[in-house]
Formats: structure tokens, C-alpha cells, sequence
């Protein structure tokens, strides 16, 4: 399928040559250029999609590692991160089997994603985008699927970046899955919810062997989140009008689905499933600051806590965002600029 308006792309600094050779020759003419690119980068046998937006070239580069891992932030990014971009140049990746990525070539079900795949993705994102602006390294931020790639990233390459900012970090699978069922079905039996409790006790703890049930679940966990957060900015939501034709909806849609089903797998043996941070090991290279919402269900605060303290890292924080929980909002958003501004950008200095 082709989506209209790629003909008119800024392509001509994305060419194979460039993004397939060691040595990326920069676009930055001087420090001050300001940076505004969307195109297709050979990454790894396929063409994945990559947009840069950026006030000046000199500024410091934040990759964001989109959740999901179908949830592609592209269509919303110049919504969402509005201003940052006077400061740093933001990068947005569309995933292999996310967004305009997924629009570009598509996978049938039988073709796997991997952990391991889209950690190498990513690393050859972060080498390809740090060259193509002139910049040593880069800030990656990652947030909830994002998260999990993210600490694979920086765990195999931290020489690539300057910090990791992890949002709704996941650390365990099991932990974390189970972590979710226990605290939805005390509050709904607090709040005398017999409907969810019994639907609840119908589907057992986890784990499961269907992939329905992760997704039943996550729609009670929302139904409890919503009632002790705040909701985002409607306008955040509203896909910049390159992203709203009706076959990049529908290219959207087709995404999230078979990310979902990669992701949990058909009978629980998806990607998820084999998601175990800490046994990565705790000693990380590089600083490490964590955002947490403090009504999260689905990616316990108390979970991230517990992995955050056993972490040995050059710098390293936590912040808990109240009326916060798994999905972004304002106050997460304020959080997330706050350690950028105040334990980030010092780093930057020395």
C-alpha cells in the first residue's frame, strides 16, 4: 500500500547509501539549522520510519521508544511535545510492526517480532540519527513497551546515549501482570463492584494462555485508573492530518493488532511473556531517572520501585506523579520536562 503524500517526503537525506554506511555524513551546516525531516531509513533489511523536529541542529537529540509496541506517538508528537522542540531535537521512530513502518511493508502473523530484533533496530536508529545531526550521543526515553526496549538499548549500547528516562517502567512480566489483577480486583471489591469482581474471578490470576484475557483486564484497569487520574488534553489525540487519511487509520489499526497478538502471543508466549529487566543485570552505565504514575496499575509504582532501588548508576532518580497512572497526562508530561530540565541537562554540561 502506499500512503498518499509520500511522494512528497523529504527523502534526499535518507538515502540507502547513507543509512547502510558506518559513517552518516551530518545535515548540520552549523549549530542553529533547524531540523524538520519525516522519511523512510533502511534499518536492519527493512525501511522503518523516522520523523526529526528540531529548533537547531546544536541542540541535545531525545529519541523517544514508543509503547505498544503497535502505539506509534508519531501522528501525535508535534501535539504532545509542542515547545520541546526549542530545546532538543525530537526524534520520533516508528517500530517494525508499528504506524507508518508497519504501512510500509506488512507482516503477516506468522512473522515474529523480537525483543532482540528491535533492540538491534533501535541501536542502529540511535547510531543512524546521532550521526545524521552531528551529535555524539543521544537522550532516549521510553515509556511502557517503550521501556522495556529502552533498557535493552541502553543495557547493550550505553556509550549511544547521554540518559535513560523511563515512563511507566515495566520490570517483570509476571510481576508485573500479576501485580495488575491483585490491585484491580481489590479495588473492585472496595468499591462493591460484584460485575468486575466476578468477571475477574472468572478469568483466574494470570498467567494465561489466552490473549483475550491481558486485554479484558486492561479494560478494567483503565476503568479504576480513570476514576484516580486526570485525563490528558483531548487535542493530544487528534493525528496530524499527513497521519488522518483514512488508509493511515486503517494501517494504524491494523498495526495495533498484530503488535497485540505478537506482543502477548496466542496462547501467552508472546514477547511479554520473557520480559525480565533485572536479570539483565542492575549495574547500569549511564544515568537512569524513572517517572512513575502513582495510580498505575498496570506497571506497579511499588514494582519500578523495588528494581529502581537495586540499580548502581552513575545518577539515577525516581519521581511519583500523583493523579498519574499508566497512560500519559499533563502532570506526567510536566514530569517528564522537569528531569529533563533538572537532571538531564546538567549532565549535558560536564
Amino acid at each position: 500500500m502506499r500512503i498518499p503524500g509520500l511522494a512528497l517526503l523529504l527523502l534526499s537525506c535518507f538515502g540507502v547509501a547513507q543509512a547502510a554506511s558506518p559513517d552518516v555524513p551530518s545535515i548540520c551546516a552549523s549549530p542553529a539549522q533547524p531540523v524538520r525531516e519525516q522519511g523512510y531509513v533502511p534499518v536492519n533489511g527493512i525501511e522503518q520510519w523516522i520523523t526529526l523536529t528540531g529548533a537547531a541542529c546544536g541542540n541535545p537529540v531525545i529519541l523517544f521508544i514508543h509503547g505498544g509496541p503497535g502505539n506509534a506517538l508519531s501522528p501525535y508528537a508535534d501535539a504532545i511535545y509542542a515547545g520541546w522542540e526549542r530545546h532538543y531535537t525530537l526524534v520520533q521512530w516508528d517500530q517494525r510492526g508499528a504506524g507508518m513502518t508497519y504501512a510500509k511493508q506488512r507482516p503477516t502473523d506468522d512473522v515474529p517480532l523480537t525483543v532482540e530484533q528491535m533492540r538491534d533496530d533501535g541501536i542502529a536508529v540511535a547510531r543512524y540519527i546521532a550521526q545524521h545531526l552531528g551529535q555524539q550521543k543521544v537522550i532516549l526515553m521510553g515509556s511502557s513497551w517503550g521501556s522495556i526496549l529502552g533498557v535493552h538499548m541502553v543495557k547493550a549500547r550505553p556509550d549511544l546515549f547521554h540518559a535513560y528516562v523511563g515512563t511507566a517502567q515495566v520490570v517483570n512480566a509476571r510481576d508485573n501482570e500479576s501485580g495488575m489483577y491483585r490491585e484491580v480486583m481489590a479495588l473492585a471489591q472496595a468499591a462493591g463492584d460484584t460485575s468486575t469482581v466476578d468477571k475477574l474471578t472468572a478469568l483466574g490470576a494470570p498467567p494465561w494462555m489466552d490473549p483475550r484475557n491481558f486485554g479484558i483486564l486492561r479494560r478494567f484497569d483503565r476503568k479504576y485508573e480513570g476514576l484516580a487520574t486526570d485525563a490528558p488534553p483531548r487535542h493530544w489525540w487528534q493525528p496530524a492530518p499527513f497521519y488522518a487519511t483514512s488508509q493511515a487509520l486503517a494501517a494504524a489499526e491494523a498495526a495495533d493488532d498484530y503488535s497485540y497478538i505478537q506482543f502477548i502471543g496466542l496462547r501467552g508466549d508472546g514477547m511479554f511473556a520473557k520480559v525480565d529487566l533485572p536479570a539483565l543485570g542492575t549495574r547500569f552505565d549511564l544515568p537512569v531517572f524513572f517517572i512513575m504514575g502513582e495510580a498505575d496499575l498496570l506497571t506497579s509504582p511499588a514494582i519500578a520501585r523495588t528494581y529502581f532501588d537495586s540499580i548502581t548508576a552513575p545518577a539515577k532518580d525516581f519521581t511519583l506523579v500523583k493523579r498519574a497512572g499508566h497512560d500519559p497526562n499533563q502532570a506526567v508530561h510536566d514530569a517528564q520536562w522537569t528531569v529533563l530540565r533538572d537532571k538531564v541537562a546538567p549532565l549535558l554540561k560536564r
